[in-house]
Formats: structure tokens, C-alpha cells, sequence
């Protein structure tokens, strides 16, 4: 049973239907396990045991009488707190939100049951979902099961570290400045940011009926590409008003193999240098393209000025984290946000304040984006997929001081926090896919997970080549000490 945990959530519904453990047996083995080991991690901050076993004897009786909820049946899985599960807390960590409790469950949560799965928990987050770290002062901090004196990401670094010491079979989390995919790097799972839109962004919400923010997307974290594929296909489509007026019919892959796909390498980029040993990664991963038969170039680019569209993902980002007044209470406890020195006016304190822009001047930004979107288009009319690093370096040590005191050491050199959210926006500013995957370890030990972009829509071309890449280079290790 010791590799039951760490099991593809669509493997462990084979082995529930092929009878070879119930869903109570595969629901108490992770209930079990985050009880041994979540006190160490603080992964699973919101627990749902009780229910949790309560809808696996359901599975289990269905079953028996030959009926199947679908492809996940049975499959205990957990979902980062910001989703809304019925009569749990959905808080984003900010105290004045810690009763906030919605009544059913929300678009993602309902979905997933659709399929049969169940829940058994929800993972910690930062406060307000802004930060590659996730603690917060309901919660406490979450490490990363590869060195708990690490961070595991964020704001889904809760979801990641789950998975990676295998206390769920599933999760999902959200994506505005990397938030899906840092903590699936920092952890060695995969993660996806799927094509803005694609996704409801409803049952993610902190007040009810809340908009979805420009940027911003929801999305599958998992130890398999095939499990991502899974949960964005389920999670995918139009909700509420939207379905009465479209339909989703995403372009699916005909990729069965490397051979012929274009591929252009993103290694590190003078905006955000990233370690050495990352940039070398990228070059690996071209050599091991080149071998199967991909035509690989390093010097590819769209055609924009890679600064100025830096700026305007910094804009566009520093307004809708700055925009987040829904009421009162919230305005008063954006978390960290408050701690920062308002005359402060570096990157990372601008960046997570959030400096909100007039309307006249978000058109102006939205205008540029525009522009930058044409360009992504006419690039991926040649190249199939942009392979880049996702973080400058792997999983760095727990730090609470205020944004505007915290630096990266990348290969030495100190280098603005927020400087590295570059390479989330290269996706995130035009609307792309980004499947993560993970390459291997790094020397100190820890994982690197890199970057698969592709063009609007083509959420299945960058997750099937995430699976067909770690064929060959390798995929979800299980951490040492959560064997």
C-alpha cells in the first residue's frame, strides 16, 4: 500500500473499480496520512474527515450496485480554501473573513462531485492569495514536504504540498501571478493556467457573486499530466448566464510523439535572470527535444518589446490586487498589503499594494495587451510551444518580513522578490496556457518545474506535451521523508 497515496487520482479510480481498495479504504489511507504528517506540513487546514468517509460508504454502495459517478469515482481529493465547499470557511486568510462560510458548494466543487470524486479537506493559502509563500494568520505557514523550512509556493502552495506528500488524491488552485504554477514547481507536481476564460471563475469567490478579476484563472494541480487533463476537462465550460449563450469547443491534439513539434526555448531573459542551473535546465530539456526529433531554437521570441510588456503585466496586475474594496472589512485587511510603507515605491511594494489605475488608463494598458496578443498569435502560427523557466530558483527559505525588505538570491546576486513574477506573466498578461511540469532535482535536492506555453486555447497541446516530455526526462518524485 505504500505507493497507493502518491498514485495518479485516474489510477486510483482503476484500482477502486477493479475492486482492488474501496473508496472508504483509499479515503481512510489519506485521512490517516495527513493525520501523521500534516501536523509537520500544515497542508490540509480545513478538515472534512467525517464527510469525507461519509461520501466514500456512498461511493463504495454505488458501486456495489454497479452504478459509477464517472472517472473519478470514489477518489478522495481536496481543494485549496478559496473554493467554495459547502459549510466550510473560505477566507483567503484574511482574519476579518474568518467566518466566512458559504452554503453550497461552487461551480468547481460541484463539478468535481459530477465525476465522483469527494472531499476530504481544503489547503492553506497566503493572505489574500498574494504571495509565492502561503501563510496567514488563521492558518499558520505550510512547508514544503521537500524542506519544510521552504516554501511550497503560492497562493496555492497548500494544494502542491499536499500532493506532494501525498495526502490527496487531487487538487485545484488559481492563477494570477503564478499561483498555480510556482508552488507545482517548488513541489515537483504539475499545475495548469489555463487560457483566461476558459475556466469558471464562480465557487471561487470571497464575497458571493463576485466578478471574475481581469487575469486572474482557476485550475488542476496533480503528480500526473493525465490527471491535469482530466480536472481541466471537467472543470472546463460555460456556467450561469454564460451557457445560455456559448459553448467550449476546444481544439484537441493530435500529438502522439516530440518528432516535428517547433519549440522555443525561453532560458532566462535579463528582466528576471534565473539560476544557472535553471537556465541549463531549459538547454537539457532542448537537447532531449532535439533527440526526439523537435526543431528546437533558443533565439525564437514574439515580436514586442519584452520590457514594456513587462511593465504592462505590472500595471494590469498592480491594479486588480489593488482593487480588492469589495466592502469595508476587506478594504482594511488586505493582508500584508498594510504592512507596507505607503511611500514605498519599489517593485515588490508597488506590485502586492497594488496601485490601481483610472479607467482611462487600464484602457490604454488593455489596448497595449491587445497588441501583445497579436504578436503571441502570429509567433505560435510558426512555433508550437515556448518552454521557460517559471521561478529564478528553486524552493527558497521561509520569509515573513514585509514585501519591500525581501530579496532572491539568484546564484548570489540579491534580486527584487517580485522581479521574478516575469515569467508568470509572459502567460498570464496574454491570456495563455502554461502547464508546468517537473524536470528533475536541482543540486541542493529540490525540484525545478518548467514552463509549457502555448497559443490561446491550446490548453490540451501543453499538457500533452508536459506528458510526453517527462516520459522521457521523468516526472512527480515522492519527497524522502513522506515515503
Amino acid at each position: 500500500m505504500s505507493d497507493i497515496p502518491f498514485l495518479a487520482a485516474s489510477q486510483l479510480a482503476k484500482k477502486i473499480r477493479d475492486k482492488e481498495i474501496s473508496s472508504v479504504e483509499l479515503t481512510q489511507l489519506y485521512i490517516d496520512r495527513i493525520e501523521k504528517y500534516d501536523d509537520a506540513i500544515n497542508a490540509v487546514v480545513v478538515r472534512l474527515f467525517e464527510q469525507g468517509l461519509a461520501d466514500a460508504k456512498n461511493a463504495d454502495a454505488l458501486m456495489a450496485r454497479g452504478h459509477s459517478l464517472g472517472p473519478l469515482h470514489g477518489v478522495p481529493m481536496t481543494m485549496k480554501e478559496s473554493y467554495n465547499i459547502a459549510d466550510t470557511p473560505s477566507t483567503w486568510g484574511i482574519e476579518a473573513f474568518r467566518d466566512n462560510v458559504f452554503t453550497e458548494d461552487g461551480v468547481s466543487a460541484k463539478r468535481f462531485r459530477a465525476i465522483g470524486a469527494h472531499f476530504i479537506g481544503k489547503t492553506n493559502v497566503p493572505v489574500n492569495l498574494g504571495d509565492f509563500q502561503s501563510y496567514n494568520p488563521i492558518y499558520g505557514t505550510t512547508g514544503n514536504p521537500w524542506d519544510l523550512e521552504r516554501t511550497p509556493g503560492g497562493s496555492s502552495g497548500g494544494s502542491a504540498a499536499a500532493l506532494a506528500a501525498g495526502l490527496t488524491g487531487l487538487e485545484v488552485g488559481s492563477d494570477i501571478g503564478g499561483s498555480i504554477r510556482n508552488p507545482a514547481h517548488y513541489c515537483g507536481v504539475y499545475g495548469l493556467k489555463p487560457t483566461f476564460g476558459v475556466i469558471p471563475w464562480q465557487g471561487h469567490d470571497l464575497l458571493p457573486n463576485s466578478p471574475a478579476p481581469d487575469l486572474s484563472v482557476v485550475g488542476p494541480l496533480a503528480r500526473s499530466a493525465e490527471d491535469i487533463e482530466l480536472a481541466f476537462t471537467a472543470m472546463a465550460g460555460a456556467t450561469g448566464r454564460a451557457s445560455k449563450g456559448w459553448q467550449l469547443h476546444l481544439p484537441q491534439t493530435s500529438l502522439r510523439n516530440l518528432q516535428g513539434l517547433k519549440v522555443a526555448l525561453w532560458a532566462t531573459d535579463e528582466q528576471a535572470p534565473v539560476t544557472k542551473e535553471t537556465e541549463d535546465r531549459v538547454y537539457q530539456i532542448g537537447e532531449v527535444l532535439k533527440a526526439l526529433g523537435a526543431t528546437v531554437s533558443a533565439d525564437a521570441r514574439p515580436d514586442f518589446d519584452i520590457e514594456r510588456a513587462n511593465r504592462n503585466y505590472l500595471s494590469l496586475l498592480s491594479s486588480v490586487m489593488g482593487a480588492g474594496d469589495n466592502n469595508e472589512a476587506f478594504a482594511k485587511t488586505t493582508g500584508h498589503v498594510a504592512q507596507l510603507d505607503p511611500a514605498d515605491n519599489s517593485r515588490s511594494a508597488t506590485t502586492m499594494r497594488g496601485r490601481v489605475m483610472s479607467h482611462r488608463d487600464w484602457v490604454r494598458a488593455n489596448n497595449f495587451r491587445e497588441r501583445l496578443r497579436f504578436a503571441w498569435d502570429e509567433f505560435f502560427s510558426e512555433w508550437d510551444i515556448v518552454v521557460c523557466p517559471q521561478m529564478a530558483t528553486d524552493a527558497f527559505p521561509h520569509d515573513h518580513r514585509p514585501f519591500a525588505e525581501r530579496t532572491i538570491a539568484v546564484d548570489g546576486v540579491d534580486r527584487d522578490y517580485m522581479e521574478q513574477v516575469f515569467w508568470a506573466g509572459l502567460a498570464i498578461n496574454s491570456y495563455l496556457p502554461s502547464t508546468v511540469f517537473p524536470s528533475g532535482l536541482s543540486a541542493q535536492g529540490l525540484p525545478i518545474g518548467l514552463q509549457a506555453i502555448g497559443a490561446p486555447f491550446n490548453d490540451y497541446l501543453t499538457i500533452e506535451f508536459s506528458r510526453l516530455l517527462t516520459q522521457e526526462v521523468g516526472g512527480f518524485e515522492i519527497p524522502p521523508n513522506f515515503a
